[in-house]
């Protein structure tokens, strides 16, 4: 049997349509986690071709940027955010 071979995850080559961007940074949002929120946006960005918009993002998640940022970033992709309530 001959070796198998893997490659990194990775997520951008998943996300090829709105609906898959929009689901993707939902599911991300609803974990309340601001760092995989900042890399999912930076995934995001690369999937869409703004490497450097995924750069500024630090799809790492190494980076910290404030909120502002991640705002803008939300518009230049071209969503916005919205409020649900959790109760019923």
């Amino acid at each position: 049997m001959g070796k198998l071979k893997l490659r990194p995850w990775d997520s951008a080559e998943h996300l090829k349509t709105i609906e898959d961007v929009a689901l993707y940074l939902d599911a991300c949002l609803e974990e309340g986690d601001p760092v995989l929120i900042t890399s999912a946006l930076g995934v995001i960005a690369r999937a869409r071709g703004m490497v450097r918009l995924s750069s500024d993002m630090g799809h790492s998640g190494e980076s910290n940027p404030n909120f502002a940022t991640v705002m803008k970033v939300i518009r230049a992709l071209g969503f916005r955010l919205h409020v649900e309530s959790m109760r019923g």
